[in-house]
């Protein structure tokens, strides 16, 4: 089994330090490098790696971005995102968008080595203390029953950027009434702005 890789993250001692975890292996064999999205994107479209590392943090189009771009045009191509940052609502972002693995900067050779494996199989892949958050916040997460109905369209229209009146205009009530079941879906999800109604809405897989 050979296993062509290739990876993409804007710091080059990154990028050399996962090659030289990768020389171990004999079953990969590293295609290219890439230190922004526009160069990796214009590899693709020539070359198809079985795995793709992926930084999420990317000058220009960012990871998720990538993904979502890769995974429509080249579903061939398994990825895996790359990052030193463990939020919840980016791990989400990442799997929606069609990436089958997600492990943090810091794992050793060997976990590096079995998520190329596990993804390369068709398998999903996501570092254990990652895991671990999400099945917490899952529990933790406040079940449907708590958002009533109308609570649960107006929070889909705000994390589709609708403004008050666009969301009043669009349901048929009052901005006034949008205006009350915005300040009661901020208590009951603990929040205190639009984006935090955004970031826990995708969190707790409520849209």
């Amino acid at each position: 089994m050979m296993i062509k890789v290739s990876m993409a993250d804007d710091h080059q001692i990154v990028l050399n330090g996962l090659e030289k975890m990768l020389s171990g292996f004999p079953e990969i064999e590293i295609t290219g490098t890439y230190t922004n999205g526009d160069l990796l994107l214009e590899s693709l479209v020539t070359s198809r790696p079985d795995v793709l590392l992926l930084d999420i943090q990317m000058p220009g189009k960012n990871g998720i971005e990538l993904a979502g771009i890769i995974t429509r045009k080249y579903p061939s191509v398994k990825i895996i995102a790359l990052t030193n940052v463990d939020i919840l609502v980016q791990v989400k972002k990442m799997l929606k968008q069609g990436s089958m693995g997600y492990i943090m900067k810091d794992v050793g050779p060997d976990i590096l080595f079995k998520a190329i494996c596990t993804v390369y199989q068709d398998e999903q892949f996501i570092d254990e203390r990652l895991k671990k958050q999400l099945l917490s916040n899952f529990s933790a997460a406040p079940s449907d029953k708590l958002i009533t109905r109308r609570e649960k369209e107006i929070l889909q229209l705000i994390t589709e950027e609708y403004t008050n009146p666009e969301i009043a205009a669009k349901l048929h009530i009052s901005p006034h009434t949008v205006e009350n079941h915005r300040n009661h879906l901020l208590q009951k999800l603990g929040v205190k702005n639009t984006a935090g109604l955004v970031k826990a809405a995708i969190e707790q897989g409520l849209v």
